[in-house]
């Protein structure tokens, strides 16, 4: 007994100790299971910020939904591979459509859109309203309409006495290209077949066509049919297309080969001009 008693009895400081060791073991569990007041605030402030910052998430939905593409007026001659994606187009309906201008050929209404990329009536209807075209093709619409409604009104004017001001009225020719056709009609002295026009600078194939509507060579020059096997240097130099070196070039081929026997076979002479063989015919004969 006295062996256990001197293990466990404690000294004055020792019993200090062990009191305030437990005093500080009570004081920390009381801290653990106090209920903060000010807990409860502060959860009230997160819900509070939570349900304003979900109210403004609310608020731009709403406006994501009401809101509307905006499509600006332009002209649908100048769709780019980007634009005709944005308002919906097919890459086969734009490549139609760049194919079709890149042969200089324009659109100037709604229905030519759509007849050269071949959308459907849906998309139209969506896109065409901010189609925007140049004030003449409204003036030229307007006119095709009155011409197919009163064929018989339409009046043909002579080709080789036609001044610039009646070319202008032609959709294509402006004040350039008319006073052009009149200079290059007296350089040759008059039209003999409408298809020198292809011989004037600038005047595409579209625009001839639109000319020979309403314009015809009404009234001929007086041109002297020559034979390509008797005609002298000088007289073969006088007729358009044929220049002095030129017709002295044939005057040469021809006595070579003791004349001509066809017109292609002028292609064969240095420096003929073997795409205006067709004008040349107009003006020469082989005998």
């Amino acid at each position: 007994m006295k062996f256990l008693k001197s293990h466990f009895a404690l000294s004055r400081s020792q019993q200090n100790g062990i009191f305030v060791l437990v005093v500080l073991i009570i004081i920390f569990q009381v801290i653990l299971f106090i209920d903060f007041s000010d807990s409860e605030d502060h959860s009230d402030i997160q819900k509070t910020e939570i349900q304003a910052f979900q109210n403004q998430l609310d608020s731009i939905n709403r406006i994501s939904v009401n809101k509307k593409d905006t499509v600006y007026p332009f002209n649908p001659n100048y769709i780019t591979d980007f634009k005709g994606y944005q308002l919906g187009m097919s890459v086969e309906e734009i490549d139609k459509l760049l194919a079709y201008r890149a042969q200089n050929k324009w659109v100037n209404s709604s229905n030519d859109f759509q007849k050269v990329t071949g959308i459907s009536d849906s998309l139209l209807n969506k896109i065409s309203p901010s189609f925007r075209f140049p004030e003449w093709t409204k003036t030229r619409n307007s006119t095709i309409t009155a011409v197919e409604s009163k064929p018989s009104e339409l009046i043909i004017l002579d080709l080789n006495s036609a001044s610039a001001n009646d070319l202008i009225s032609i959709n294509g020719v402006g004040e350039v290209l008319s006073e052009r056709i009149v200079k290059y009609r007296l350089s040759i002295g008059g039209f003999l077949n409408p298809i020198q026009l292809n011989d004037v600078y600038g005047l595409s194939p579209e625009v001839i066509d639109r000319i020979n509507l309403k314009f015809k060579i009404l009234t001929k020059p007086d041109v002297i049919i020559r034979n390509i096997n008797s005609i002298t240097a000088s007289e073969l130099a006088e007729i358009p297309y044929i220049n002095d070196v030129l017709a002295m070039d044939i005057i040469s081929y021809r006595n070579l080969n003791e004349g001509i026997s066809s017109f292609e076979e002028l292609a064969k002479i240095n420096r003929f001009p073997s795409d205006k063989i067709d004008r040349i015919k107009l003006y020469l004969a082989i005998e």
